[in-house]
């Protein structure tokens, strides 16, 4: 009876190639081109979440980059707009005001016409003086107020300005003011013009 030896050879199979492979030989290819493709087709499918999350990336950027323009011409818009209005604001700033004088400058018209043809000088000077009332009332509605007279105060230089200098009539005058040559004026609570004074030394 004839009994098969360890040495036997065990059954044989072809290869893609056309290479005698033995059944073991056979097996360890098959796995390896089992996980050959497996591994190709994990690079494919972790391949494909890359491209997604680039994509997605992409038009985020996209999209903040026309948010930032959209709001670069917003903002240029306002600039403009702000600058145009800010220059209105400055030529209209005396609309108010000279529109208010109009009137006053209408009155001055008719007084000198009067001047030409009336002969009562107490009724002319009486007309003046509705203006100048009409006039210093305007003013006053604006916020302008004049200083009270300064003759007989002490020189303060936040209010006055000293234009001259005279001996003064007596000692307790001296350091005082002696004259006043213009008015002072106030804006609301801010000098606008210093009184112009002629202080006793």
């Amino acid at each position: 009876m004839t009994h098969n030896s360890e040495s036997e050879k065990e059954p044989a199979t072809t290869n893609q190639n056309g290479e005698n492979l033995t059944e073991q030989e056979a097996q360890v290819n098959a796995t390896e081109e089992t996980s050959a493709d497996a591994s190709e087709t994990n690079t494919e499918a972790s391949a494909q979440p890359q491209e997604d999350t680039q994509a997605k990336l992409e038009a985020e950027v996209q999209e903040a980059k026309d948010k930032y323009v959209r709001l670069y011409a917003d903002f240029e818009n306002f600039r403009r707009r702000t600058a145009k209005e800010k220059i209105e604001q400055i030529k209209l700033a005396n609309e108010g005001l000279l529109k208010d004088l109009l009137p006053i400058l209408d009155d001055f018209d008719r007084a000198l016409k009067a001047f030409e043809e009336a002969e009562d000088k107490e009724a002319i000077k009486e007309g003046v003086k509705l203006i100048q009332d009409k006039f210093g009332k305007t003013l006053l509605n604006k916020g302008l107020k004049p200083m009270e007279s300064a003759i007989g105060k002490v020189f303060d230089v936040e209010e006055h300005e000293s234009i001259a200098q005279v001996p003064a009539p007596s000692d307790d005058q001296k350091g005082k003011v002696i004259d006043e040559i213009e008015r002072g004026y106030y804006l609301h609570d801010k000098v606008v013009r210093f009184a112009k004074v002629v202080v006793g030394s």
